[in-house]
């Protein structure tokens, strides 16, 4: 990211305007400014947080960001929860936004002020949002692809000196999923494993990893409709045994078919993964990963399947008896109802 390298240079923008879905990267950007900005040991003079969401006051966010810095250069004001960038109604008055609107046409030249908007979108037609967009740098935080989460990867394993494989990267996004908090997390483990070497392997990751949920319940209908429905049982009961609930198994287990029967829907109309993702705004490798089981599966098939699980849930919320046993049912009936 462009912006993130000229911080890394120590050239900042008086004003950053950050917001979007993928949080990983809306916090990277703030511990870059942290880390770059003001030195560690000024962080108790030029430094302030404004949480707007928590009835801080936007005026004193400005005053702090007027007011010269103590004993250093710059000062750093973070100003959290801005949701009148958004079309969301709130109560701030127009006075609000008045003085925001007068320190961005001329932002004082020793502070540096993040603005985060908590939203995937800004409203563009608000005088705010067209002022700060003309004065500030805007950082959106884009729900990356992925081809960029593997890309992403590569350079957070370099970030250690280390090179990854590139089955070792493609494993690792099917173990971890793509929540960038959870992979950078597996990342630096895999850099400590790796210590001495300069490689990152398929194996290392196969023996570090842990699968998510969301992975694990993917097995579990793979194994099933695979016939290999003991696998299948054993699995499920190693995540009752990890404390995983059986109501939020069953709700993985229906998004999850209901996702493989809209993806071959739209897969029929001539709709691309990329397309499929972006109107039902979830991420592309989940996308993938149904257009897998959906090539396997006729849709008579898929809403037998989600009648079953609505009457699972049904039981599952009614039942005072084993509540496990009713999705281990489910499971072993499984084969038959796509057979």
């Amino acid at each position: 990211m462009k912006e993130w390298n000229a911080i890394k240079k120590q050239q900042f923008s008086p004003v950053y305007l950050l917001y979007g879905e993928e949080e990983y990267l809306l916090h990277e950007t703030k511990q870059l400014l942290i880390q770059h900005v003001v030195p560690e040991d000024e962080m108790d003079f030029n430094f302030s947080l404004h949480d707007l969401a928590d009835e801080a006051s936007l005026e004193a966010a400005v005053e702090d960001a007027e007011s010269f810095p103590f004993m250093g250069e710059r000062r750093l004001v973070f100003v959290d929860g801005a949701m009148f960038f958004t079309a969301e109604k709130k109560k701030e008055g127009k006075q609000v936004t008045d003085v925001l609107e007068a320190y961005l046409q001329s932002p004082a030249p020793y502070t540096v002020m993040v603005i985060h908007v908590p939203a995937e979108k800004l409203d563009e037609r608000k005088k705010i949002t067209k002022l700060t967009k003309k004065n500030a740098t805007v950082i959106e935080a884009k729900k990356l692809t992925v081809n960029d989460i593997k890309g992403w990867i590569k350079s957070k394993v370099a970030d250690h000196r280390l090179q990854i494989e590139d089955k070792a990267v493609e494993k690792l996004t099917v173990l971890a999923g793509t929540n960038l908090f959870m992979l950078a997390g597996e990342i630096d483990k895999l850099a400590l494993y790796a210590e001495g070497s300069d490689m990152i392997k398929y194996e290392d990751v196969v023996l570090l990893t842990p699968k998510s949920v969301e992975h694990n319940v993917f097995d579990l209908i793979e194994y099933t409709l695979n016939g290999r429905t003991a696998q299948a049982i054993e699995l499920y009961h190693d995540l009752l045994r990890q404390k995983e609930e059986p109501l939020k198994l069953l709700a993985l287990l229906s998004g999850q078919f209901r996702l493989i029967y809209q993806v071959k829907n739209m897969s029929g109309k001539g709709f691309s993964q990329q397309q499929i993702a972006s109107r039902l705004k979830v991420h592309p490798f989940r996308v993938k990963l149904a257009g897998q089981h959906a090539a396997k599966l006729q849709n008579e098939h898929l809403k037998t399947i989600m009648l079953e699980m609505a009457e699972c849930d049904l039981s599952l919320k009614s039942s005072s008896g084993r509540k496990d046993m009713i999705i281990e049912i489910f499971l072993t009936k499984l084969p038959k109802l796509v057979s």
